[in-house]
């Protein structure tokens, strides 16, 4: 094979990863990386600091794997050069057969006693201690992780190592309610303080910002709020969208510019984009975009069955894959939602002393948000399926193994699981070309991890599952 330079054989690699990942990250992870060399099978590449590397190999392995042995070939090796001080080696080779392994992080409960949650009232401190006010179940343990928010954990995490250094600052994670912007924001929060307990940190809503703000105007304090909030190192706003008054976003304004400028960590939340914010001002609207907007969608069915076994487990109950599977397929809003029809579940079930079963999922689900309402069937999973991709439906149900009748009658199946709640896996196996409930379940899980790394294949379920809910946010 020939393989030209290592610029040329980099740039090859790119074109690939380019429709492999999403633009953001593509920009964040990979355009940085500057191609040294190309020695035989081995390809050394410059990357910002040892932990960009561990990052590169964490969250893009296979990715890094796929594309270096599509160019290079199946013996390719990849070895990093990292700017380092001068008593450190410069070439440290890492292969990316191996992959570092996971630590558990122990998040200990952040107090400081009595010390007030808005302690600016005291001028002249030059180092404040106060309560950062972060929730200790919300860490990125208990987190549950998709392709819904997965952008937003992988900036989250990448800031909790290095903040206020990240390529990107401020962070801005918006969504709808109920999926997870709080759990994230406060997750970063106890993964900073975990890692560096000496910073400064403070979580405070949007709203409680407000209070402080007309009760330090009122009580002639101003000058000691902005003082007090001078001081933080890392300042995680939650709702900011709240923020509308004239009078606290100068505040704000203040506060954005002052740490910003030396270098502080920002993260906010919003139920909508910097873009649709109202009524705010345009010079603060363009701060907010200066560094990385994320946006947490409606988990998909594999996330919420996830969220319900993790939840499940710390609640120290089990449930049947009859129940999980019900739940997932009925609740498909968001997290909370979803959380609160499994904690009533377990509510019911203890008070009435019943078992957790179908019968007992289906009253309390019928109780909270009523029947699932949706009109997507699975006739019309398939003859959307079979219109997308120009097939008949002979051709679905047939034994044919053609990729791409495979991977429709894999996508119908996918979807059917994803957008019906009140079905069972060898309901659609039976219906979709005579398959068992096995092979359901093998198909949905390539779909998923088809999904998480072809771009183009992920565009064809995205399309499709929009046909089949025009009217889903």
């Amino acid at each position: 094979m020939e393989l030209g330079n290592h610029i040329s054989t980099w740039d090859r690699c790119l074109e690939i990863i380019r429709n492999i990942v999403e633009p953001q990250q593509y920009a964040a992870w990979f355009q940085p990386l500057v191609p040294l060399r190309l020695e035989g099978h081995t390809l050394t590449l410059r990357v910002p600091s040892e932990f960009f590397r561990d990052f590169l190999e964490t969250h893009f392995l296979k990715v890094l794997q796929k594309t270096l042995y599509r160019v290079i070939g199946t013996d390719a090796n990849l070895c990093y050069s990292i700017p380092v001080a001068k008593e450190r080696t410069m070439d440290q080779p890492s292969s990316y057969h191996t992959t570092p392994e996971n630590k558990m992080i122990s998040v200990p409960t952040y107090s400081t006693g009595g010390a007030s949650p808005n302690p600016f009232v005291i001028p002249g401190v030059q180092r404040v201690k106060i309560n950062p006010n972060l929730n200790k179940d919300y860490c990125f343990e208990n987190l549950v992780e998709g392709e819904c928010n997965h952008m937003a954990v992988t900036a989250g995490k990448s800031i909790a190592a290095v903040p206020g250094k990240a390529t990107f600052n401020p962070l801005f994670i918006f969504g709808g309610p109920g999926l997870g912007k709080t759990h994230i924001a406060q997750a970063i929060g106890i993964s900073i303080k975990e890692q560096h307990p000496e910073l400064v940190l403070l979580y405070v809503p949007a709203g409680r910002f407000k209070v402080q703000f007309m009760d330090a105007t009122q009580g002639n304090r101003l000058t000691d709020f902005l003082s007090f909030y001078s001081r933080i190192d890392v300042l995680i706003i939650d709702d900011i969208q709240e923020l509308a008054s004239p009078g606290t976003q100068k505040a704000f304004f203040h506060i954005f510019n002052q740490l910003h400028q030396a270098g502080k960590q920002l993260i906010f939340t919003s139920d909508r984009p910097p873009v649709e914010l109202k009524n705010f001002e345009d010079r603060l609207l363009s701060r907010l975009k200066w560094g990385l907007s994320v946006q947490l969608t409606v988990p998909d069915y594999f996330t919420r069955v996830a969220m319900l076994r993790s939840r499940a487990f710390r609640e120290g109950v089990e449930l049947s894959d009859e129940v999980i599977n019900y739940l997932a397929g009925a609740i498909r809003t968001n997290f909370r939602e979803l959380e609160g029809v499994l904690i009533s579940l377990v509510a019911n079930s203890t008070l009435a002393r019943k078992e957790i079963n179908l019968e007992l999922a289906r009253q309390v689900v019928g109780n909270i948000v009523g029947e699932p309402k949706s009109d997507v069937t699975l006739d019309k999973v398939m003859k959307t399926v079979c219109d997308y991709f120009d097939l008949t439906r002979d051709m679905l149900m047939s034994k044919s193994r053609k990729r791409q009748i495979v991977q429709a009658r894999q996508i119908a199946m996918y979807l059917a699981r994803n957008n019906i709640g009140n079905i069972s896996l060898s309901t659609i196996g039976s219906e979709i070309g005579g398959k068992d409930h096995a092979t359901v379940l093998h198909a949905c899980s390539t779909v998923q991890d088809l999904m998480d790394t072809d771009k183009v294949f992920r565009q064809y379920v995205t399309d499709i599952d929009k046909i089949l809910n025009p009217t889903a946010r």
